[in-house]
């Protein structure tokens, strides 16, 4: 697609019929992240706002700058984030032709691994593997304190605690292994928190959060949907969730090509999973409530009345799943390579993928009742 398709801007605060809530997923992925801030511009100027944004890694930085902003102000402060972590000049110019960008690509994540990134994270002075045992730099190649001060920048966390949009991010405890969202309507969050769940190990260092130690939670699941749909709640959900990394690829040619598809396998999103496992429980859900029915109410106790009255109505979400579409100069590096250019492009697509899929207004619905949840995909519809 060679033009943005606009779509005309929505009215302020606006819902699809029986939706009571919009919510932005945003999967972890690295410098491929831009991609996410290109779909919330999309949605942004067609009038969408979401109320619970929940993110995981880099995921979880956009969303702390969505959450942690007013919406007026909120592309300002992706646009400051973004640009001041991909400011480093990497070639002066770069001649046309996959082989001269691959090239440039390649230098460019050789420089994130030398010299870290501006606003994001630094080498430590001394190797991990030169540290003694026990000290902080034996743990991780970077520090990321350069990240806290762009977070306590960038992000107004009076604003994420006040609740005014729910918010939510995945880490993994390191000790337990169990994976832990951190969520405003349980916890007060921080800065911490959401370089925890960025904390991919070995980069970068384990957060300390209270008494424990936390991780990237892309490294037990880079599917933050699992989150929304634990929800024991009957509310209706419009969800864009925003993928970087793709199930789907070619057979690998070459070693590179293997370290890629392993990436991408490995950090893609479960979607299919998680949204059949819900699809699952909620038909059990629905023949619970058909047995209950059949049972006379005098002989039902109060617990069973209750829980008949819950399942009277279950909640049906409409998945729109947007997926970063590599391009054929990217290697297995595309995670950390964050050069400008490749920022902008991938913001660019995030752009026009969301201004594609809001061209579809019947993907905007909500299911029919008890009909579960409907996934959407603009790139599956080309394909097809």
């Amino acid at each position: 697609m060679d033009a943005r398709t606009k779509t005309a801007p929505l009215a302020a605060g606006w819902r699809p019929d029986r939706c009571g809530r919009v919510a932005l997923v945003l999967q972890g992925g690295g410098a491929l992240g831009a991609y996410q801030a290109g779909v919330y511009q999309a949605m942004h100027e067609a009038g969408i706002e979401p109320d619970w944004v929940s993110g995981v890694s880099i995921g979880a930085i956009n969303s702390a700058i969505i959450a942690g902003n007013a919406p007026d102000e909120r592309l300002d402060k992706l646009k400051t984030f973004w640009e001041r972590i991909t400011s480093r000049t990497i070639w002066a110019y770069t001649p046309d032709g996959d082989v001269y960008r691959n090239a440039r690509n390649a230098t460019s994540s050789l420089f994130t691994l030398m010299m870290g990134q501006p606003g994001f994270f630094e080498p430590n002075p001394v190797s991990p593997w030169l540290t003694p045992a026990g000290a902080r730099a034996a743990t991780a190649y970077y520090n990321n304190g350069q990240l806290r001060e762009t977070l306590l920048e960038l992000v107004d966390f009076d604003r994420i605690n006040s609740g005014a949009v729910r918010f939510s991010v995945g880490a993994v405890n390191v000790v337990s292994g169990n994976f832990i969202f951190f969520d405003n309507a349980t916890t007060e969050i921080g800065p911490e928190h959401v370089m925890a769940s960025g904390a991919l190990p070995p980069a970068l260092p384990a957060v300390q959060i209270g008494t424990d130690w936390f991780w990237d939670g892309g490294i037990v699941s880079n599917t933050p949907l699992q989150h929304l749909l634990a929800q024991d709640d009957d509310i209706n959900s419009l969800v864009f969730q925003v993928d970087l990394f793709n199930a789907h690829g070619l057979m690998p040619r070459t070693m590179q090509d293997v370290m890629g598809r392993h990436k991408d396998i490995m950090y893609s999103s479960r979607t299919r999973q998680v949204t059949d496992m819900f699809q699952r429980l909620q038909r059990w859900k629905t023949r619970a409530y058909n047995a209950l029915l059949k049972v006379p109410d005098a002989d039902l106790t109060d617990e069973e009345r209750a829980m008949r009255d819950k399942l009277a109505t279950l909640p049906a979400l409409t998945v729109l799943q947007l997926i970063y579409q590599q391009q054929a100069y990217e290697g297995n590096a595309k995670d950390y390579e964050f050069s400008g250019t490749s920022m902008r492009e991938h913001w660019a697509s995030g752009l026009l993928d969301t201004e594609r899929t809001l061209t579809r207004k019947d993907w905007l619905q909500m299911p029919p009742p008890n009909a579960g949840i409907l996934t959407h995909d603009i790139h599956r519809e080309t394909e097809g």
